[in-house]
């Protein structure tokens, strides 16, 4: 089958992509006087909300203090001295890539606090406005960096120019994985939910006999990386994104760690002393460098089997993306290697 080249697909509003945690819709709202939308801010003292949805992450022993005016800096440290910022960086996509574990792996390192739950603020939640959505985040030290994850800001159109209004210089991490595979991994997750929704098949083609693909349903759509990158390039240099491969998280994690925490401007404190690979699950878990305590692997739909798809469907769905692949490829300088 020959390739259909790269097609320039237009961008309808985007369907919400469901999931998040109802635990923010039932949180009170927060009205500092003066809250707007479009605040500047970074940093507040925490006077109406707690936030407390945080579960902390191991330590690293060994680590330097904090030699600013506060105690030294751990996350209990930083709970009761530190004060509550709009993050610095944002994991923003994509769904299935692997941004759970790479939140999990950057929170270990004692200079970042992470936000657990996704908070949906720049998709779902915006007109709550920036002072409800920095009291969502962990307290933190001066010197700490506060990051969120919500992967599905990637694809929602609004999310740059808001973000961009936060903060022009805020980081952004994409993890980004093959389209194919993360479109698999997207429908068995869907499936173990519904089990009664339509075969791959159904969903992924509009004609299976020609191999026409259906760029409407959410599982293909997320894929095209390139088609939702171009947004962002409107509003972000590319410099201040960081392209993460989901398969190196998997068979080089602390590789891929160690080029996150530099892009973060941060020490190379999470190594591959903090890694250890549960064959079970095909996936790594995280350790104590000093070996103890059982290592601590991520929750029990990270690693699920895939559900089986028909061969001749992985082939054309392979010739679909090609052409979308190498223009992101091209775009973001990288070479993903997934032809």
């Amino acid at each position: 089958m020959h390739s259909p080249g790269y097609q320039q697909l237009s961008c309808p509003p985007y369907p919400p992509i469901l999931g998040g945690k109802k635990l923010l819709q039932k949180m009170p709202l927060c009205h500092p006087s003066g809250a707007t939308a479009t605040s500047l801010s970074t940093d507040v003292p925490d006077t109406e909300c707690t936030g407390r949805n945080h579960t902390e992450p191991p330590q690293i022993p060994g680590t330097p203090s904090d030699h600013h005016t506060h105690p030294p800096g751990n996350s209990t440290t930083a709970l009761r001295y530190g004060h509550k910022k709009l993050p610095q960086a944002i994991i923003v996509g994509v769904k299935k890539g692997g941004t759970r574990a790479v939140l999990e792996f950057i929170r270990v390192h004692p200079e970042v606090r992470a936000m657990g739950t996704e908070p949906h603020f720049f998709d779902r939640n915006y007109e709550r406005g920036l002072d409800w959505y920095r009291n969502l985040m962990p307290r933190s030290l001066d010197r700490q960096i506060t990051v969120e994850k919500t992967p599905s800001y990637f694809v929602t159109r609004e999310a740059p120019r808001r973000i961009s209004h936060m903060s022009p210089r805020v980081k952004l991490i994409v993890v980004v994985r093959n389209p194919v595979t993360r479109a698999i991994s997207d429908y068995t997750q869907t499936l173990s939910k519904k089990p009664d929704i339509p075969s791959f098949s159904e969903l992924a083609f509009h004609n299976r006999t020609t191999g026409e693909v259906d760029t409407s349903w959410n599982a293909i759509r997320i894929g095209l990386y390139a088609l939702h990158l171009q947004p962002w390039l409107n509003h972000f240099p590319i410099s201040q994104m960081h392209f993460v491969s989901g398969e190196r998280l998997i068979t080089d994690p602390a590789g891929e760690m160690a080029r996150v925490q530099d892009f973060l401007g941060l020490k190379r404190l999470v190594t591959d002393k903090h890694f250890y690979f549960n064959k079970t699950k095909g996936f790594p878990c995280l350790k104590k460098p000093g070996g103890g305590g059982a290592p601590r692997c991520l929750g029990k739909s990270k690693g699920r089997t895939h559900v089986q798809i028909n061969t001749e469907d992985i082939e054309q769905l392979r010739e679909f993306y090609r052409p979308h692949n190498i223009k992101f490829y091209e775009t973001v300088g990288q070479d993903f290697h997934w032809e």
